[in-house]
């Protein structure tokens, strides 16, 4: 080999074939999927995952997984290079566990069956019906890398947290407090179908887990007007979830606004610190009591929607 021979960084990602190892039906809303394989070995940092978004490719109709070049820079070039019909689905999910042993690398996945008609999609069709050896591709970050990206949590040196979102953000919410400091203080709020649907967390004492089942309540209207009372809103009687136009999500973090607002550097604030997910009308209906009702700097809050009410999600 020739001396100016040089060897190809690897890109900070990891695009690899991840097989099913464990199917667990958890809950009647959700089942844990638990994945592996040579070619996700590489994936994740233990212990600062957070809220990490990572992409999952599902096959097409046929059941076969596309021809992606797993050694390109371009993982979406890759995909989009597909024939439609031939590329399977891609969507967005977060990590409930990421275990990495002498035996390899498991990356565990909470999907919620979203299975009523005209409710459902690729991403629920094929967890409901997943089992031990089926493949499909996962795109996130690779160990030990600091541009990894996806990653929304960001406290700082805030006191305390607040956390909230439907059954979609859960397992986020789950990971975010099993990766956080053990002093950390604050709540956590999340609304889920029904109460067998309340799942373990092993959150850092200071932090209360407060579960909302909302049975036959609309969606939203359980989380929202509890988490304004225990901020101090004091009419919540007439809640209304709002409607979006479009299929736009919104997202609004310090660091980022999806709305174009301009954004001020107000260093490092010391106060709480809010982090709310799901539905994207039930979010927008959060931001809008908490910044302009309640008066709580956007400096301070991640607002994500991480889905849409009657819009199938693509990506």
């Amino acid at each position: 080999m020739s001396a100016e021979t040089t060897t190809k960084q690897k890109s900070s990602y990891v695009l690899g074939r991840a097989e099913v190892r464990a199917v667990e039906r958890v809950s009647p809303n959700f089942v844990r999927i638990t994945f592996g394989g040579d070619e996700i070995a590489e994936f994740g940092t233990p212990g600062d995952v957070f809220d990490a978004r990572i992409k999952l490719i599902f096959p097409p109709a046929s059941g076969i997984l596309p021809p992606l070049d797993r050694d390109s820079d371009d993982w979406w070039g890759s995909f989009l290079a597909v024939p439609e019909e031939e590329r399977g689905a891609m969507r967005t999910y977060s990590i409930r566990e990421l275990r990495v042993s002498d035996a390899g690398t498991e990356v565990v996945i909470d999907f919620v069956l979203h299975l009523a008609p005209g409710l459902t999609g690729p991403a629920s069709l094929w967890a409901s019906s997943a089992s031990v050896g089926k493949e499909l591709f996962l795109i996130g970050p690779r160990r030990g890398r600091e541009e990894r990206g996806g990653i929304e949590y960001a406290p700082g040196n805030a006191s305390s947290v607040l956390l909230a979102g439907d059954e979609t953000a859960a397992p986020a919410i789950a990971r975010i407090l099993e990766d956080a400091p053990r002093d950390l203080r604050g709540h956590a709020f999340i609304e889920v179908p029904v109460a067998e649907d309340i799942l373990p967390i092993d959150a850092p004492e200071g932090v209360e887990v407060h579960w909302l089942p909302r049975g036959t309540a609309a969606h939203g209207l359980r989380l929202i007007p509890t988490v304004l009372d225990y901020l101090g809103d004091d009419d919540t009687t007439e809640i209304t979830v709002t409607d979006i136009d479009g299929e736009d999500l919104v997202w609004e973090t310090p660091v980022y606004s999806g709305l174009g607002e301009e954004l001020e550097d107000t260093g490092v604030s010391t106060e709480r610190y809010f982090w709310i997910a799901g539905e994207s009308g039930v979010v927008t209906t959060l931001r809008r009591h908490l910044v302009k009702d309640l008066g709580v700097d956007r400096g301070r809050v991640a607002f994500m929607g991480y889905w849409r009410r009657g819009v199938a999600m693509r990506g």
